[in-house]
């Protein structure tokens, strides 16, 4: 079997369902008298698990190795620019915002914080929409930690600072 997957104990990684993760092992386990290699992930505390990928399947789930300096980098450049709202029915957009969440591109995902983020002097949004933006700013500001070497509640604060700057600039 050849092992074409390039991740190590330690390494951190984004599994596109659950977000950021980090390698424990990669293990052989008898099953159904074949050997399989699985790579272990322990995701982040909130989710509290551990998913074994066979090693076969690591291009099928989309795990990937976390961004570069140079992707995040180009994902703060989104966040700064201007919200593009389509005039479409919000159950469609929910489900294009949800898609691009689920893909694991920082940049993507960056498109949805920066179209849902609203001036907080202007109001939240409705529920949904608070949910789907909390649920992409916590996808991204783990990776965006990460990435930077610093703590996810040091990372938020920072996101938010460039998207609230935003709004200072317009004014």
């Amino acid at each position: 079997m050849s092992k074409d997957y390039t991740f190590n104990p330690g390494d951190f990684v984004v599994y596109p369902a659950h977000g950021i993760g980090r390698v424990t092992s990669i293990e052989t386990t008898n099953v159904a008298g074949q050997d399989l290699d699985l790579i272990a992930v322990q995701l982040s505390k909130k989710d509290k698990g551990t998913l074994r990928i066979p090693s076969t399947k690591v291009g099928d789930t989309k795990l990937r190795q976390v961004s570069t300096p140079a992707i995040m980098e180009s994902a703060v450049k989104v966040l700064q620019g201007k919200p593009k709202v389509r005039r479409i029915l919000w159950a469609k957009r929910a489900l294009e915002y949800n898609g691009k969440i689920a893909s694991g591109c920082p940049i993507a995902t960056a498109e949805v914080i920066r179209d849902l983020y609203k001036d907080p002097k202007a109001g939240a949004g409705t529920f949904s929409e608070r949910q789907i933006l909390e649920q992409a700013m916590e996808r991204f500001s783990s990776e965006y930690a990460v990435v930077h070497k610093m703590d996810e509640p040091a990372a938020c604060a920072k996101i938010d600072g460039i998207l609230q700057a935003r709004f200072a600039s317009a004014k």
